[in-house]
């Protein structure tokens, strides 16, 4: 008789990392960590936000401590680092989860258009409208830094340790990485830029026994995208008519829609044979041609 597989995800005795830890998508990566046996440090800039979620999850049961981490300081990191190797043990596991966009690292119509290009010719600006030619570089510099560089530091501090006997990253990318939305020029290439340096970590970390895979989220309501998604009233914008419109599966994602996959990549026993993919969750909107 074949013995019977155990099925079951377990990441007991593993020690978590989650950047970004206080943020809507995150917190729930966490939660979902901590369900599944691992001891999590939630961290995040903002130190409350972390401390509600690692309270949630000590009030389940589970194990987790806040932390105060900015990830664009590298200073920053490695005292988190040094916190939580202290207090829960050596890192197995880092989900590089922070990031984010900027209003001024985006425009505020789809396309440029001829009649765009006679009112910037005769008044030089356009009231209420920030064209491509009005981006900010401070503001595309800040989500590039966030998103990318956000996830480069702490990866360099925490795999630093990981090299020495083997652990595992998942960063957060987009679907935006794989087809740029309208008007967030900025965060759609910051998100490219994290799926191909999920590929290029695989590579490199491999011989060390680290993998490096990466989660594409489609369209979840968080709060950086709700005053795009949703008028002040709750009602769908126009902008998410058109998304909906444009994914099969008619809907937003929440954040349970992650937790297979977080879960899948997590875990060894599933996983280990996995390294350097992007996987989207995004209810069909990649596959969607429109027609």
């Amino acid at each position: 008789m074949a013995e019977k597989k155990n099925l079951t995800f377990d990441l007991s005795g593993k020690v978590a990392v989650v950047t970004g830890g206080g943020g809507v998508l995150c917190s729930g990566f966490s939660k979902t960590l901590a369900a599944a046996g691992a001891k999590v440090a939630v961290c995040d800039l903002r130190k409350e936000a972390a401390q509600a979620v690692a309270d949630e999850i000590v009030a389940s049961g589970g194990v987790a401590i806040a932390v105060g981490m900015n990830v664009l300081d590298a200073d920053s990191v490695r005292a988190a680092r040094d916190e939580i190797v202290s207090s829960l043990g050596d890192v197995d596991l880092l989900l590089n989860g922070a990031g984010g966009n900027n209003p001024k690292g985006s425009t505020t119509k789809d396309n440029l258009t001829p009649e765009d290009m006679e009112a910037l010719e005769k008044n030089g600006t356009i009231e209420g409208v920030k064209t491509f030619f009005d981006l900010d570089p401070e503001g595309i510099s800040f989500v590039f830094n966030l998103n990318f560089l956000g996830t480069l530091i702490p990866t360099q501090i925490f795999a630093r340790d990981m090299a020495k006997r083997g652990g595992n990253i998942i960063n957060v990318s987009s679907m935006n990485s794989f087809r740029p939305l309208t008007r967030i020029p900025a965060y759609s290439g910051a998100k490219a830029a994290v799926s191909n340096f999920t590929q290029w970590l695989a590579v490199h970390f491999a011989p060390v026994g680290i993998r490096v895979n990466a989660i594409a989220p489609g369209f979840f309501l968080t709060n950086q995208n709700r005053n795009l998604l949703l008028n002040a009233d709750g009602s769908l914008s126009p902008r998410s008519e058109k998304i909906l419109g444009h994914t099969p599966m008619g809907r937003f994602g929440v954040p349970e829609d992650l937790d297979g996959v977080l879960l899948w990549l997590a875990d060894d026993k599933f996983s280990a044979f996995v390294d350097g993919v992007v996987v989207p969750v995004d209810g069909g909107f990649a596959a969607y041609s429109g027609v």
